[in-house]
């Protein structure tokens, strides 16, 4: 069932962010929200996830749904390793193979017993990432995800990505068309 959301407005302190917003978000499939910075993105992903209500409208195919996420901040436990960051969010069935593994493809192999504090940005980052990939959820949402990744990691991360998520209804937030074109998404540009 795709997500769809009618007339979304929010407004703080009486400036309008999001003015009647409508979108379809496709089911299984790689959706991308892009547009200007302070334009609203964030917003409407939080507005989706609940955690922001808006002033008007309303958003069908979303309810009772588990939702994963990478936020812009990465909010990871800084005093845990890897490992335990991860099974923090997984079902007590996930074998720790599974983790590991995930870690591994995102490069974080060497790092798994390390406290995420000594981690570099970059791995805090795709530590966010997996965690968001770990969770069994139906929808994942990520607010420019492999932002901060240099060239080499940012490709090798999209590419684990676009595999692993294949069958997952997606949203990604990003400034970067590159990355709608690579998951081979739809766009939706907010204005």
């Amino acid at each position: 069932m795709n997500i769809i959301l009618k007339d979304i407005t929010k407004a703080y302190d009486g400036e309008v962010v999001l003015n009647n917003i409508n979108w379809e978000i496709e089911e299984n499939k790689f959706n991308f929200l892009m547009g200007e910075s302070g334009i609203g993105k964030t917003t409407l992903i939080n507005i989706l996830m609940g955690i922001v209500k808006p002033d008007s409208g309303h958003i069908c195919g979303i309810e009772g749904r588990k939702i994963s996420t990478v936020f812009q901040e990465n909010r990871l436990l800084e005093d845990f390793d890897a490992l335990t960051n991860l099974k923090l969010v997984t079902s007590k069935d996930t074998k720790d193979e599974e983790i590991i593994n995930l870690l591994k493809n995102l490069g974080l192999g060497d790092s798994i017993n390390k406290k995420v504090s000594q981690f570099s940005g970059g791995m805090k980052r795709r530590l966010a990432i997996g965690r968001a990939l770990i969770y069994k959820s139906e929808i994942v949402i990520m607010d420019e995800p492999f932002k901060g990744l240099d060239k080499e990691l940012y490709l090798k991360t999209i590419g684990y990505v676009k595999e692993k998520l294949k069958d997952k209804t997606v949203i990604i937030v990003t400034h970067r068309e590159e990355e709608c074109e690579i998951f081979e998404g739809k766009a939706m540009y907010l204005q």
